[in-house]
């Protein structure tokens, strides 16, 4: 299903219209993905998109601040939700490039769609209670975290599997890079590993398809061992900080795993970066990672994206990073 050099983006997009947003997203890429939208509001950023249902939060638009300050009453009413079945979708305020996209692919079916949540580490270390601490250093918020991901996870499943055959959900974890550093001491890899094998789990339990994020470096050894279905690793930048995991690897294809090379930059290299560079880069990363793990028909397993989310970009560039990929996946099929 998931065809070679096929193309698809992260998630965030600089757009402030999202009508054309989800334009854009609906004639640049293979498998089309619903827009977030940070520059339309604070809480399309990151951590406010997936909050709402979390006990206790607070959001100030105006200052820009999100804190959790749970009471036990809110404490009950989440757990009596998630033990009654309720669904946790996403809301139009916290997630508008959602709603435009579904509107406009009414009445259509798609082989694959795809959508996105923010990962259980970076949410949960990136939310805080009033005092400054990450809510990921609480066991209980943590694990109140990590289900509300899941749950926001599974309804995007239900709602657009109305429209695709299968749909990949991203776990976006940009926190990945850190984990292991002197800023997050306290954080266990058997409970990084846990918390992203949960997701992944409730992702492929909802009939989804997985798929983990990351814009730098991480122990991709670990990530592997969540059982997830796609690596999605900036190619551009950090594409060794992968390649040196040929054995890891090797398995994970063998078993059906497919690799999403983030080819195309979202930094200020997009200002000059031409589509021969690109396409002389991918080719020869693929020979690369073909003589490390001793596949040879790794092509066969190669979806192309962004390095990272356009949303930082201006809109002219992030044209530009579609316009490059839908032009390499071309070239790269001929």
């Amino acid at each position: 299903m998931i065809k070679p050099y096929i193309t698809t983006g992260i998630g965030s997009l600089p757009f402030h219209d999202p009508e054309a947003a989800a334009e854009f997203v609906l004639t640049h890429c293979d498998i089309p993905f619903w827009p977030q939208l940070p520059a339309i509001s604070f809480r399309e950023l990151m951590i406010p998109q997936y909050s709402e249902g979390f006990p206790g939060i607070m959001i100030d638009d105006e200052k820009r601040v999100i804190v959790a300050d749970p009471d036990q009453s809110s404490l009950n009413r989440f757990y009596e939700s998630t033990s009654s079945g309720e669904q946790f979708p996403l809301f139009r305020e916290f997630a508008r490039g959602f709603y435009s996209f579904v509107e406009h692919i009414q009445d259509k079916k798609f082989p694959l769609l795809k959508g996105q949540i923010t990962g259980p580490l970076t949410f949960t270390l990136g939310l805080k209670t009033p005092d400054g601490r990450p809510v990921f250093f609480n066991e209980e918020l943590r694990e109140i975290g990590s289900i509300l991901l899941r749950k926001k996870a599974e309804w995007q499943i239900k709602t657009l599997s109305l429209y695709a055959e299968r749909v990949i959900i991203f776990i976006d974890e940009p926190i990945l890079t850190a984990i292991g550093s002197s800023s997050y001491l306290g954080v266990e890899e058997d409970e990084v590993k846990r918390l992203l094998r949960d997701t992944v789990s409730s992702i492929s339990s909802a009939g989804g398809i997985s798929g983990i994020h990351c814009c730098g470096k991480a122990d991709w050894s670990m990530v592997i061992g969540t059982g997830v279905d796609i690596i999605n690793f900036d190619a551009y930048d950090y594409f060794d900080s992968l390649s040196i995991y040929g054995r890891e690897i090797r398995d994970f294809i063998s078993k059906g795993g497919e690799l999403a090379w983030g080819i195309v930059p979202t930094t200020d290299a997009i200002r000059d970066i031409s589509l021969n560079a690109l396409e002389e880069t991918i080719k020869s990363q693929v020979l690369l990672m073909s003589e490390k793990t001793g596949i040879d028909n790794l092509p066969q397993q190669v979806i192309l994206t962004p390095s990272c989310g356009a949303g930082s970009r201006s809109p002219e560039e992030a044209e530009k990073v579609f316009s490059l990929l839908k032009s390499l996946s071309e070239d790269m099929t001929r």
